[in-house]
């Protein structure tokens, strides 16, 4: 189930309401005492997070959750860049915030509504441990929205409480409002460092439209010099003498081309009238993203039956 990014915040009886999390998207698989986490395209996460597989070791039921692998600060916000460097640093808290139940002890609870399926939830995961309940609010989603603005989280999430759940389906049972502009970026390229930067200048990204890899900008901001050194040694073995993007972009030094195989997250600005992303900054990569679903990420305005009864008041 996936969610569809609009333009504003809204109030509505029947909606929940709840952070929308900066991690990693992933279906946790509990069977006879196994457990599987992977990724929406496949991609397991066993070796790379097994705190919370062993957590789901004793969970004392067969199930299928919904959820998201972050990592949180002292005050419980996650961030991408927090996750990406967890496994070399330690810094913050892991931790897998489940948000639906798909199946549970043989029972397929996908056309279930929603508001049962999180009922049944909170009954299986209760505390504040590793695996955790995603929270939500009732009916007063501009309120929480203008909290996620002013505790600096990506935006929030409203689901349908009566709505049943459709495997990889983008509807308008799942909104997403962003507090901030992110975008993920398909990596075509990279340019030379400057002066005493070192590894690389600049990525140069581009998304899908149809089967044409198109720019949309370059960014060099977000790295520090470990990270750096990291995305180099993984660009270098994709270095490849065609520029892949459908029209090629100008570069402001000598450039690399490279095989279009690489997702990244980048926090920016706004897009510019020609469809540049302005100041793109560097977030992590996104080794569970298929690079041809990579697609530019613009909001959809509010369907009017959400829209006609609410009082708008979301800040931009």
């Amino acid at each position: 189930m996936l969610a569809t990014l609009v333009d504003k915040p809204f109030d509505r009886p029947g909606w929940f309401f709840e952070v929308k999390w900066d991690g990693f998207r992933a279906i946790a698989e509990i069977e006879r005492g196994k457990v599987r986490l992977y990724s929406r395209n496949w991609i397991s996460f066993n070796e790379r997070y097994p705190a919370p597989v062993h957590a789901f070791h004793n969970f004392g039921h067969d199930a299928v959750l919904d959820g998201e692998i972050v990592v949180v600060d002292k005050k419980g916000k996650s961030h991408f860049q927090l996750l990406q460097k967890y496994l070399q640093t330690g810094e913050g808290a892991l931790a897998f915030y489940v948000f639906d139940l798909l199946y549970l002890d043989g029972v397929d609870l996908r056309e279930a509504p929603l508001r049962q399926r999180k009922e049944m939830l909170k009954l299986l995961i209760r505390g504040d441990n590793l695996v955790r309940v995603s929270e939500h609010v009732e009916e007063f989603g501009v309120a929480f929205f203008n909290a996620a603005v002013d505790q600096g989280v990506e935006g929030i999430v409203a689901k349908n409480a009566s709505s049943h759940y459709h495997e990889g389906a983008r509807g308008r049972d799942w909104l997403k409002i962003k507090a901030r502009q992110e975008q993920e970026a398909v990596i075509g390229g990279f340019t030379e460092p400057r002066r005493a930067r070192k590894d690389l200048g600049a990525l140069v990204l581009g998304v899908y439209q149809d089967d044409d890899l198109v720019y949309v900008g370059h960014g060099g901001g977000g790295f520090d010099k470990k990270t750096l050194a990291r995305v180099r040694g993984k660009l270098d073995p994709l270095i490849q003498p065609n520029c892949p993007f459908k029209i090629k972009p100008k570069t402001n030094a000598p450039v690399h081309w490279v095989a279009p195989k690489l997702v990244c997250q980048v926090v920016f600005q706004e897009w510019t009238g020609d469809g540049i992303m302005r100041q793109p900054i560097f977030l992590g990569l996104r080794d569970d993203r298929n690079p041809r679903e990579v697609k530019r990420e613009l909001p959809k305005a509010l369907p009017t039956a959400l829209s006609a009864n609410s009082e708008i008041g979301g800040r931009k």
